[in-house]
Order: C-alpha cells, then sequence, then structure tokens
C-alpha cells in the first residue's frame, strides 16, 4: 500500500507514511494509540487508506491548511494562523492538508488550536478518530491507443477530461483533477471502458493541423470539452461562439483563456463546498460584472460567456504564475506527451525559436573551473547550430523544450522523465541522498552540502559521502544504489563523468535507479539527458564550463532549496535571482520533480524590503509542487498578515514591524530574500546575519 499507519511509542502518536512519493506527518497523541485500518470508502472525501484509534488529544508538528467540515462534507470554517474554535458533540471532520492530505472524522466537543507551527485538536474526552489520508501520487486511469491520423488523435483528446473529478469549478483544486489518461500510438482508436469523457455541450474547434491539436489540449481538458476539426477557428457553446485567433494564433488565445477560465473558477469556488479567504476575491470582486454565488450556481457555457466580459488586462496582475510551457514538435508522436503536460495545465505551444551560440566563461581570469582539464575545454556542439531560445520564455516558471536542440532560458524535457516516475514503486523509509566528490580540490562544496542536506528533524534523511569514485563503483551506485537524490561533484564531458580511471559514459549504462540529479560539472548536460532516459525523473546540468567558485556557490544554493521541498524548477530560478548562475545551468527532465516535502503549505521564500522608518515591506512567494499544483492556496502564516492567495502566486506586499518577523522567522524557517540578497533562515531570524 501507498499509505501506512504506524504507531510511535518514544513520541506517542501516529506516523503516516507515503511510502511512493517520500511523504510523512506524525500526529502526536496524548496516549499510545493503536490504529485499526478501515474501509476508507466510508469517508465522504476521497481518501486511499484510513484507519481507527481512541484518544483525546491530537497535534500535528507543522502548519497547513486547516478545514472543519460537518457529517456531510460541507466546509463550515477555514482557521488561520492565530485561530482558536470550539467543536460541538456532532459528527464532524477536520481536514489537514498537508504532504499527505488527512481528514480526521470525530464526534466530540472539543477546541482546535492552530498555532505558528503545530496545530492541536483537544476533545472534552477520549473517543474513536477515525483518520482518512490520501497520497499526492496521481496515476492515470487507463492508456489510450491511437492511430496518428489526425482524427482518432482529436478522439483521443477529447476523451482527456475522464479525469476530471468534478465539472464545478471545484475542479480548480489539483485534487479533483486526475490525471489524464496516457495516450500512446498505435493502429486502431482505442479508449478503454474506465475513460468515460463528460457529457459536454462545450467544443473547441481546430483546423486539421497537429499543432492546433495539440494546442487546444489543455483548454479542452479543464472544460471538460470536446475538439473537433474544422477550418474556423473557435470556442463553441450553445449561449456564444468565440474565435480562437483574437490575438493572432491559437496557442495565444487558447493560453489566455485558460488562464482567464481557470482563475475566475477559483475565485468563485469560494462560494462553493469549500468556502475561505482568498486574496485574489477581496481585490477583485467588486471589479467583476457578475455575482460570484450566482456564477457558481451558472452553468459552464453561462459563467464562460459571463468571463468573458471581463477584461483580461484587469486580471492579469493577478493570475497565479503558470507552472508550465510546454514547447512541442508538430508531429504525431507529440500525442504521447499531452497527458504529462496537460496534468500541470501546462500551456501547448510549437516548438519554435531562434538558433543562437552559447557564450563561454573566461577562464583565463575564472581559474579552476570543471572541466576535466581544468581550463575550458573545446565543445563538440556545433555552436552555430546546437542551440535554440524558444519564441516565448517568459510566461511560465518553466519553459520545457521537447523539440530538437539544447535549449538557454528553457529545460529540456523527455517524456523518459515522467514515465519513469509513473512507474515508481515503493522507497525505502529514508529520503537518500548519494554525495560523489570526485576532485579533492572541490571539497569545499562537500562540506558545505554535508549541513545543507538532511538537517530537518521531522523527516529521515540518510547522506552518503563517496570520495575519488571509479568508473565501476559509480556505475555500480547509478544502476542498484536505490538513491532518490544524486549530487555529483566533480568534471564531466559529454562523452562521460569524470572518474580517477577514466569517464563513465551514462549512455553505456541499461538503466538506472536513481530519482533527482544534480551533476555539478562542466558540460554535464549529455549524461543528464542520459540518466533521464535511463530511469532518473529529472535534475540539473550544464552545457558550458563553469567558474568552481560559482559551482561551489550554485551547489549550497540548490542543496539548501530542494532539502526545503522546492521543486527543481523553483529552485533553480531562484539560484539564478540570487547568485552569479548564468543560464549555462538548466534542467533536464522533469522540472516539477523534488526530493523532500515542504513545511506548512507550498514551498515559499519570503521577501522583505527595509523602510526607513524602521518597518518592513513582507511578501511570500509560493511554488507549486506535486501536493500543491496550481490551484491551490497558501498562505505566509504570519498572523497579522492576510495574504493566501493562488499557488504558484505572489502575496501582495504589506507592512509590518521588525519584532513581527523576528519572531516569525524565529519559528518559521524558510528562505529570506532581504533588500533583494538571499540569506538562509535556520529557526533564528533574519537580523542574525547582520
Amino acid at each position: 500500500m501507498t499509505i501506512t499507519f504506524e504507531e510511535t511509542t518514544d513520541d506517542p502518536g501516529l506516523e503516516i507514511h507515503d511510502s511512493i512519493e517520500q511523504r510523512r506527518l506524525h500526529l502526536e497523541t496524548a496516549q499510545t494509540v493503536r490504529p485499526e485500518v478501515i474501509d476508507p470508502h466510508g469517508f465522504c472525501f476521497p481518501v486511499d487508506r484510513a484507519c481507527r484509534f481512541v484518544t483525546d488529544e491530537l497535534v500535528l508538528d507543522q502548519t497547513c491548511s486547516v478545514t472543519v467540515h460537518d457529517g456531510t462534507g460541507r466546509t463550515e470554517r477555514s482557521l488561520n494562523v492565530g485561530d482558536r474554535i470550539e467543536l460541538e458533540d456532532q459528527a464532524q471532520f477536520v481536514g489537514l492538508s498537508g504532504p499527505i492530505k488527512l481528514y480526521c472524522r470525530l464526534d466530540s466537543t472539543g477546541v482546535i488550536d492552530v498555532g505558528q507551527t503545530s496545530i492541536r485538536i483537544a476533545l472534552e474526552r477520549a473517543v474513536p478518530i477515525e483518520l482518512g489520508a490520501r497520497s499526492p501520487h496521481d496515476r492515470p486511469a487507463a492508456t489510450i491507443t491511437t492511430p496518428p491520423d489526425l482524427d482518432s488523435i482529436v478522439e483521443a483528446v477529447s476523451a482527456m477530461p475522464s479525469a476530471l473529478k468534478t465539472p464545478s469549478p471545484e475542479r480548480t483544486w489539483p485534487t479533483l483533477r486526475g490525471h489524464p489518461p496516457l495516450i500512446e500510438l498505435g493502429d486502431d482508436l482505442e479508449i478503454p471502458d474506465p475513460i468515460n469523457p463528460p457529457d459536454s455541450d462545450v467544443e473547441l474547434v481546430v483546423p486539421p493541423a497537429y499543432e492546433a491539436v495539440f494546442q487546444a489540449a489543455p483548454l479542452a481538458f479543464f472544460l471538460g470539452a470536446t475538439v473537433r476539426l474544422g477550418e474556423t477557428p473557435r470556442l463553441e457553446t450553445p449561449r456564444f461562439e468565440r474565435s480562437l485567433v483574437t490575438r493572432g494564433t491559437i496557442e495565444d488565445d487558447v493560453a489566455h483563456l485558460l488562464k482567464r477560465f481557470f482563475f475566475l473558477d477559483c475565485l468563485i469556488r469560494t462560494e462553493g463546498i469549500f468556502q475561505y479567504d482568498l486574496h485574489e476575491r477581496s481585490v477583485l470582486e467588486d471589479d467583476l460584472p457578475f455575482d460570484l454565488a450566482e456564477a457558481y450556481a451558472a452553468s459552464l457555457p453561462e459563467r464562460l460567456e459571463r468571463f468573458l466580459e471581463v477584461p483580461y488586462e484587469r486580471l492579469e496582475p493577478y493570475l497565479p504564475r503558470w507552472p508550465l510551457t510546454a514547447h512541442v514538435p508538430s508531429e504525431a508522436e507529440t500525442v504521447e506527451l499531452l497527458p504529462f503536460v496537460v496534468n500541470e495545465l501546462g500551456i501547448v505551444r510549437g516548438a519554435r525559436g531562434r538558433m543562437t551560440t552559447v557564450s563561454e566563461i573566461d577562464t583565463a581570469s575564472a581559474g579552476l573551473v570543471r572541466s576535466t582539464s581544468g581550463t575550458r575545454a573545446p565543445s563538440t556542439f556545433d555552436a552555430d547550430s546546437s542551440f535554440v531560445v524558444p519564441d516565448v520564455v517568459d510566461e511560465s516558471i518553466e519553459h520545457a523544450w521537447f523539440g530538437d536542440r539544447i535549449p538557454r532560458r528553457a529545460s529540456k524535457a523527455t517524456i523518459d522523465a515522467y514515465r519513469n516516475q509513473l512507474n515508481r514503486d515503493e522507497r525505502s523509509e529514508s529520503i537518500d541522498i548519494l554525495l560523489v566528490c570526485n576532485d579533492a580540490r572541490m571539497l569545499d562544496e562537500h562540506d558545505l552540502l554535508d549541513g545543507a542536506y538532511g538537517n530537518r528533524k521531522a523527516l529521515p534523511f540518510e547522506v552518503h559521502s563517496e570520495f575519488g569514485v571509479s568508473t565501476d563503483r559509480l556505475a555500480d551506485l547509478l544502476a542498484s544504489g536505490d538513491y532518490d537524490f544524486l549530487h555529483y561533484i566533480g568534471h564531466a564531458t559529454e562523452d562521460g563523468i569524470r572518474c580517477p580511471d577514466g569517464d563513465l559514459d551514462v549512455r553505456t549504462l541499461e538503466s538506472v535507479d536513481l530519482g533527482v540529479f544534480f551533476l555539478n560539472a562542466c558540460r554535464s548536460y549529455e549524461q543528464g539527458l542520459a540518466l533521464t532516459r535511463r530511469g532518473a525523473f529529472g535534475g540539473v546540468s550544464t552545457y558550458t564550463d563553469v567558474d568552481n567558485e560559482d559551482a561551489v556557490e550554485a551547489g549550497e544554493t540548490m542543496a539548501r532549496l530542494l532539502n526545503r521541498g522546492f521543486p527543481l524548477r523553483g529552485a533553480l530560478e531562484i539560484a539564478r535571482q540570487n547568485g552569479k548562475l548564468g543560464d549555462q545551468y538548466l534542467i533536464v527532465g522533469d522540472g516539477s520533480a523534488d526530493i523532500a516535502q515542504s513545511d506548512g503549505g507550498a514551498p515559499s521564500i519570503i521577501e522583505l524590503d527595509r523602510y526607513d522608518d524602521g518597518s518592513l515591506g513582507f511578501a511570500c512567494r509560493s511554488y507549486s509542487t506535486k501536493e500543491y499544483k496550481l490551484g491551490s492556496a497558501t498562505a505566509s502564516n504570519l498572523a497579522s498578515v492576510s495574504d493566501r492567495h493562488l499557488t504558484p502566486g505572489h502575496a501582495p506586499v504589506a507592512t509590518v514591524s521588525e519584532d513581527e518577523i523576528q519572531e516569525y522567522l524565529t519559528w518559521t524557517k524558510l528562505p529570506v530574500q532581504v533588500d533583494g540578497t538571499l540569506r538562509w533562515n535556520d529557526g533564528i531570524g533574519y537580523l542574525s546575519s547582520d
């Protein structure tokens, strides 16, 4: 089973472990409990496993979103840090939206206290509590087979919305959007019985071209729409028609419509089952030409019609940051990529861009570099044709390039990386990290990393270090080491990772047993690409020389961010913004891959600006993860600030006192950017480094 419950005795309570996604939570209880596994289908919320135990107190040693529901599942309260409410003597659910989603069903009076670092449920007496847990691991229900002709591909794409768990605006919650069914090319069109597309009166009409069909797929999925071929591209409903080329291209129109419809559905869902305060609603509600409650109750065509009345420019400043734009080839094989991109509601664009060259670092002044010779090495890449900058690089956190050539200002995505994660087996109970240092002159980076990984009390890390690793030993570690993360320090070329006895070319290995990697060496791109094609999920590589001093800084920054639960795409963006990293570092594989869970909601960075009067500007920037996907809501949990916002996104700047910030950062271990400089907060407050 993915989810397991295990009693703990040293700290009495219950440990909930997701053995595939490597997520865990610990619920403290007043006394030792003995969980009894029960049928999860008795919950009115989707859960993977459930148990029953008796206690009068539960304490979760981290913060997360807390909701109280009545016996039917309807939301009665959403709680913030500092809130304390009384529970009535009736059947009710308490939802805890942590790295593993929990629902506690209980029938007793008591209180819920939401503190800065923990959540406490204290009951009047010991009663049976039923606990349901849901993993963020999301698997497709089935696989569609389609021939390469457009008519069949359109039918396959139209079947993807079968993964939507509701037609209501609540489908903006990631847990109510399942993973679309996989699609693979074959001889005949086969849509298995488990795949039942919703009855839809919304259609997307697109020209008979692969590119147009692929670009329409994310919007069709979100709307539960049918895709149809036709000469005039349009969105068609019983109430209205709208052209899909008002902005000149289908890909631009579809991108803007997807953002518009998704965002406004996020606002009106606050009138539905899950009611809570949302920053974006508070600033826009008075300007909207419709009542949110009426829009929530309207049919989908009615909602879309009203949504189109709102000027896009009014919404744009408040839209969530889109996590992904995929640049894909216009060929039949691309249909197999679509379910993975659509699973993140990624925007789809053609693989178009301008050819470019790559600049090298000046090794004459840089000192030690991480090429195999320690000086700048000649590149085997054709500088005139190997590199490409996508036409659009500024609409999403990650731009994933699926085309030929090496992207700049984008990641190099592979379908293998996504498939590898679907095949992920249960892992060990710890997060296993391998540090390999193959150059004694680079031990400084290893020493920094030794304290950066695994310094979180609530998570069991196992950090294993090896030095001067031979080709045979490294091959064995990669092929059968069962590591969740590899951080390599040393040298590389396009043809191999440097070892004392020669180069190990990953392309000679049949497979690797590895999750995520950081190859902190010059020209490690080809080796990183090979890792994703042999079993890895994704990682960071380089395509040119890197200065050793800059590489050490990059290594420490990436290590600290990954350790705090940031995905690759978020960690690399922050590292670039706050260091000397150029775009010679790039993600290879799946940029949403991570190695650890975050604490207290979506991983975030705190931005502080000091004002002349002694106060500070405070803002929170959040990133999406596998458990906090696009459409989640998160907050900083600073009691004096109301900043629950859509993830990934940026909360508004609030003015706070220095004392408030010092207290907040004492208990909240988030990275902090002070006046534009990144600082590592280890729970002693940001002023400690002044």
